[in-house]
């Protein structure tokens, strides 16, 4: 006989814990992120969040089919923090820019679980909500569909590409941080001109700059180039298609 299938809110536990906690998801991903704060991506076992939640680890997989799961929860709840609060002004370039500073400022404020998690699609709700939004932003704008989805694309990947490159930089050890930052002073700023004469000019720029994210510069450049291509559509005659 096949076994009954229980209900997922039935399988969640509702009494305390040993201290008197109820436990939810969004209680085990808020633990999951300190965790990865305090021990890096190594240290999330469910060993350790059963500790850090006085449970069981057994009681973890009421809520989660298993770490795996997790993490995408996790990167989905960074992506709800992003979105927090956000509201549209209608204005597509400006609301695309809030968003993408949103979520890659979200990412970056958890480094170690930016980094196990800006590579995956969770399929979650915040995920959802958030790629509607952009694809109802550029839409409403006037994209045609083929472009709509080729900005979003761009920008969506260009948004956690920054936010996982700059999140390896800030999970490095603080004196390995500093000493990489150190070497636009130390090593470029002194580099003669006879040799390598367009980085000594470059210099003083190149020691203010790179010790800074090139994500809203990157984000600037790309709405631009969107910005150009609207107008261009708008410009041209017929069915006002641009090749890709």
């Amino acid at each position: 006989m096949p076994k009954t299938v229980v209900p997922e809110e039935k399988r969640r536990r509702r009494r305390p814990t040993r201290s008197g906690t109820v436990l939810s998801e969004r209680l085990i991903v808020e633990a999951a992120l300190r965790l990865l704060r305090e021990h890096g991506s190594s240290g999330l076992t469910a060993r350790r969040l059963g500790l850090a939640l006085d449970c069981d680890p057994s009681t973890l997989y009421r809520y989660f089919r298993g770490m795996d799961e997790l993490t995408l929860a996790i990167g989905d709840a960074l992506i709800g923090a992003a979105l927090r609060g956000w509201e549209p002004t209608g204005r597509w370039r400006d609301d695309l820019h809030a968003i993408g500073l949103r979520i890659h400022a979200a990412y970056v404020a958890h480094p170690q679980a930016a980094q196990l998690t800006a590579s995956r699609v969770t399929g979650r709700a915040n995920e959802l909500a958030a790629d509607e939004t952009v694809l109802d932003v550029l839409r409403t704008a006037g994209f045609p569909l083929p472009e709509t989805v080729r900005v979003y694309h761009a920008f969506i990947d260009q948004t956690l590409a920054f936010a996982a490159l700059d999140a390896a930089s800030l999970a490095l050890p603080r004196a390995s941080q500093r000493a990489d930052d150190a070497k636009w002073a130390s090593t470029y700023a002194r580099l003669p001109a006879t040799t390598h004469p367009r980085i000594a000019e470059a210099a003083p720029l190149l020691s203010a700059r790179m010790v800074t994210s090139a994500y809203p510069t990157a984000l600037a450049m790309l709405l631009d180039s969107a910005a150009n291509t609207l107008a261009r559509l708008a410009a041209a005659p017929g069915d006002g298609r641009v090749s890709a």
